[in-house]
């Protein structure tokens, strides 16, 4: 009898081990077909790069909607020494000991023909201008820049070239670079010297904040003159 027994898992022993090697692989194959969803890799999140807010664009205004001025804002820290009697043409530029960064306010003052650019109060430039005829007045408020192009035509005066040109109001006020000679005139714009014109532009962005005045001059007693 025990022969019998010895005999029969000697030639069963093959088959056994062959079937235990089978069952082995199917297990392995039914514990990766069965393994649960939360036991794969988890995709790895791609960083999501933080927007920039769009600026509100600056309300639409016509000659005759100036806008209040905070007097705070108009806070003057330097301005440029500027020697000599300033002439139609003439201008001055000085980024120098001026901060990089800041609001950046344009005073206008027709009365004065002049222009100047602040930077967090510091005064980097001036400009001598021209400004409307009689018939076609420059208007007085605080206007914000509303769009800049740097190379534009009038589409109301024989297409004249107006360079660098920054629109203040709806109804079709620029600063823009001119030929600045004296007896001239504009039909409502603000004229610099070209060159200005190009400086300004550089400095600006729309929203800026541009006063013009009628003889009402920045207190500058307070105010260092030059770098």
């Amino acid at each position: 009898m025990a022969g019998l027994l010895k005999a029969l898992a000697k030639s069963a022993g093959p088959k056994l081990a062959i079937g235990a090697a089978l069952a082995g692989v199917g297990l392995l194959v039914t514990n990766w077909i069965d393994r649960p969803a939360a036991e794969e890799a988890a995709p790895v999140a791609q960083p999501v790069a933080a927007s920039t807010p769009t600026p509100a664009k600056p309300v639409e205004r016509s000659s005759d909607q100036g806008m209040a001025v905070d007097p705070a804002a108009l806070r003057v820290k330097r301005v440029l020494k500027i020697d000599g009697p300033f002439r139609h043409g003439d201008f001055a530029w000085d980024e120098n000991g001026a901060p990089a960064t800041g609001p950046v306010i344009i005073t206008v003052d027709l009365r004065a023909q002049t222009l100047s650019v602040f930077r967090a109060g510091y005064e980097i430039g001036a400009a001598v201008i021209l400004y409307g005829a009689t018939d076609k007045p420059s208007p007085l408020g605080a206007f914000p820049i509303m769009a800049k192009h740097a190379d534009y035509y009038s589409r109301t005066y024989d297409n004249a070239p107006m360079p660098f040109a920054q629109r203040l109001t709806n109804d079709g006020v620029f600063i823009h670079g001119s030929d600045v000679q004296w007896g001239r005139g504009t039909h409502g714009c603000i004229g610099v010297p070209k060159e200005f014109a190009q400086k300004l532009f550089g400095v600006t962005k729309p929203g800026d904040l541009v006063v013009i005045t009628n003889g009402k001059m920045l207190d500058v007693s307070k105010a260092q003159v030059g770098a």
